[in-house]
């Protein structure tokens, strides 16, 4: 422990690392300012403008009951029109719901369709049309995915997989936001507050550790979240449903002369099902890209911000929870928050040959979040601050060659890094007036890494991906209460090779397999060596994982996945809730494995069926504590089993349905699995939609079909009980949904 004044090492290496951000920066503007005054870069490969406009123009002009087929008026309906349906890839591990969306062959940085693990694509189409609070609630439908429902104020949940839980001790997903890093300092998800269902083109996952792109935070996978570009159109819904829930999502675009602009501008606003639980949110995105008519290179900026307000019902004892899980308890009665979060990231894509391509991102991040909670009776009020400033580049350089003797190669290399300015301060209050302050931590941290990974397919049957990653942390520390400070563990470069394959020795049938490593590191200030850290070493958390598995499309309309997965972490790092001293802890060696059951089949053409189900267990194989009576027990809030599934039916060309379920198992909430389990439900929810007119369709949904009752559950160490939020009873909601291409 130093005094509060930084060590001058971390200083350079803070002073270093803001050098390469902000050369990322610059060299992003330099390179563009180039290329806009060069006319002799060779012609890109890359068309993805030109299919735009292809496939608008086709829209336009596509019959009126063709159009009339999709209540989503987006890329489907082009894709109808424009070209015939995409054919399956059947050299990948990829598994869609929705509309699939026409591409180009394969051109530029690597994408998600090209890493060989299990990656799951939703598209538009599952998207536009779903009442969710927060747009993390629209992956109930993606396979092998935990959605962990706190329904408290502006902390409304997340999203997890793999064994990973989404408790907040340990968040082991990787989210990115039109390929912007979108997590907090502790693994959080709050920067999806910006987005609203209308805007997201696609969602796409990747499971396991064989993704070399990302490094922090991606332990068990990523999580993309692309929005609409491009496109000359204004679009719009009204929604109103259960629990005064009203919502207004706007949006539009114009694309001339290789300039395209798109504007979104949302509100949504609830009293919520329990009481104490109102909220308010609204959000507003711009983006602003350009492409010469030459198309050889493009470049843009993305904005987006969104600022929300709510209360908070807090948590229920397990009897009070059956006895009304509606009610919110006296000592809740001043409990509730507000948020604001907003990114702005520019973009250059440049073809420097017909085989080369540059990409590069800068952006930065804001955080701000005020909360007030009391998660029991026998607790004080906490008044809970935080504000994240964060910044940082992506580049990337990937090399398509042609060699005759090879049926496909590419080679990919990049680098990345990220700064954050992170404060945390905590107070007792009484009513929303403080008492006392139990926090105040100022911190910095970086990250910056590295990657190659290389797609070499010697045979029209054979995909190889070998490839590898490395990274470092570092950062300073500050306790104002104590005056002390202190830099980060020294962990060294970490370092975290790839392979993956994958076999399709008969048209329609794919073996695939892959093994990575990836890391985990302590967050908070548990990543810096000071007293408050409890159990802990300078050594990384090493995750290593593998994969087999089989995708099978044995007729173009039936296409399945089975695979098997296992992954183990050498000293597991759970971050302490409800401390004060923002400490971590070494829960030692895990386990994790799995099975994971995915099928989608169209019998007829009105009709088509999807299905996923995984079942999944996670353990503690050497506990930190040495504690015999831990070795084997189940990592809390975990459950055994996830499911979704449902039954899609065009009833007319203008009516259509869609009957769905999603669902999970029960889980321990402590530690030693004694305390019971909880946590089981499987919920059914009914859309429909009816094509008014060309421009006009009307959606109808039922969410939570038979009332059950379901929640979420944990363990309150501090007052040794169960603590109880319930979930959304039966709710009905209707919408307008309008589009006109302009």
């Amino acid at each position: 422990m130093t005094s509060a004044s930084h060590p001058s090492e971390c200083n350079k290496k803070r002073q270093l690392s803001s050098a390469i951000a902000v050369f990322l920066a610059v060299s992003a503007c330099t390179v563009s300012s180039q290329v806009l005054a060069d006319n002799g870069l060779p012609s890109q490969v890359k068309k993805s403008k030109s299919i735009t406009s292809v496939l608008e123009q086709e829209a336009k002009s596509a019959p009126s009951e063709v159009l009339a087929e999709s209540a989503d008026k987006s890329t489907p309906v082009k894709n109808k029109t424009a070209t015939p349906e995409k054919q399956p890839e059947n050299d990948n591990s990829v598994f869609e719901l929705g509309e699939m969306v026409v591409t180009a062959a394969p051109t530029g940085a690597l994408q998600s369709r090209d890493i060989l693990s299990s990656v799951d694509i939703m598209n538009a189409d599952k998207i536009a049309n779903q009442n969710v609070q927060t747009s993390f609630d629209l992956l109930h439908r993606m396979p092998g995915v935990q959605i962990t429902q706190f329904n408290q104020g502006t902390t409304t949940g997340k999203f997890s997989f793999r064994g990973f839980n989404g408790e907040g001790n340990i968040n082991g997903v990787k989210l990115l936001i039109d390929g912007i890093p979108s997590n907090t300092n502790d693994g959080n998800m709050p920067f999806i507050d910006a987005l609203f269902p209308l805007d997201i083109e696609s969602i796409e996952v990747v499971r396991g550790t064989n993704d070399p792109r990302y490094g922090l935070h991606a332990i068990a996978g990523d999580v993309n979240m692309f929005t609409q570009q491009g496109g000359n159109y204004v679009k719009g819904r009204v929604s109103y449903g259960s629990f005064d829930t009203h919502d207004i999502q706007t949006g539009a675009g114009y694309e001339t002369g290789g300039f395209s602009q798109n504007y979104t501008v949302s509100y949504r606003a609830t009293n919520g099902y329990r009481d104490h639980a109102s909220s308010e949110k609204n959000a507003f995105s711009g983006k602003w890209f350009y492409t010469p008519e030459s198309e050889k290179f493009k470049v843009g900026l993305i904005t987006r911000w969104s600022e929300a307000d709510a209360k908070e019902s807090g948590y229920l004892t397990l009897a009070q929870a059956k006895a009304d899980p509606t009610q919110s308890m006296p000592h809740n009665a001043t409990d509730g928050g507000n948020r604001d979060v907003g990114q702005i990231s520019g973009h250059l894509d440049v073809n420097l040959t017909d085989d080369l391509f540059w990409s590069t991102k800068s952006y930065a991040n804001y955080f701000d979040d005020k909360r007030w909670v009391t998660y029991s009776v026998g607790e004080r009020q906490q008044e809970r601050l935080a504000n994240e400033v964060q910044y940082g580049g992506i580049t990337s350089l990937t090399y398509r060659p042609k060699i005759s003797w090879l049926d496909d190669f590419s080679v990919e290399t990049g680098f990345d890094i990220q700064e954050q300015d992170n404060k945390s301060n905590r107070y007792r209050t009484l009513a929303r007036v403080r008492t006392s302050k139990i926090r105040d931590q100022e911190y910095n941290f970086y990250v910056y890494g590295g990657y190659l990974q290389a797609m070499i397919k010697p045979f029209k049957w054979l995909k190889l991906t070998p490839g590898f990653r490395a990274d470092q942390v570092g950062g300073d520390f500050v306790n104002q209460l104590t005056n002390k400070a202190a830099n980060a563990f020294d962990y060294g470069t970490i370092w975290q090779p790839k392979f993956g394959a994958v076999i399709t020795p008969i048209e329609g049938y794919s073996l695939y397999g892959n093994w990575g490593r990836t890391f985990q590191v302590a967050v908070g200030a548990g990543t810096y060596n000071t007293t408050a850290i409890r159990n802990a070493n300078a050594e990384p958390s090493i995750n290593e994982g593998w994969e087999v598995g089989v995708k099978v499309a044995p007729v173009d309309w039936a296409e399945g996945r089975v695979a098997y997965w296992n992954q183990t972490a050498t000293n597991e790092s759970s971050r302490v809730l409800n401390d004060p001293t923002n400490s971590s802890v070494q829960i030692g060696a895990t386990d994790r494995q799995g099975v994971d059951v995915q099928l989608k089949i169209r019998p007829i053409e009105a009709v088509s069926v999807w299905a996923t189900y995984s079942l999944q267990e996670a353990i503690v194989t050497t506990p930190q504590s040495k504690n015999p009576a831990l070795v084997g027990t189940q990592i809390f809030n975990t459950p055994n089993y996830l499911f979704s599934g449902g039954i899609d039916y065009q009833i007319t060309p203008k009516l259509k349905s869609s009957l769905w379920t999603t669902g999970q198992g029960d889980y321990y909430t402590d530690e030693a699995n004694k305390k019971g389990k909880f946590g089981e439900y499987a919920l059914l929810n009914l859309d429909l939609g009816y094509q008014l007119t060309k421009q006009v369709d009307l959606q109808f949904q039922v969410k939570n079909l038979t009332d059950t009752y379901w929640e979420y559950v944990w363990y309150n160490t501090t007052v040794n009980q169960t603590m109880h939020s319930p979930g959304d009873g039966r709710a009905f909601y209707g919408a307008v949904n309008v589009k006109f291409d302009i």
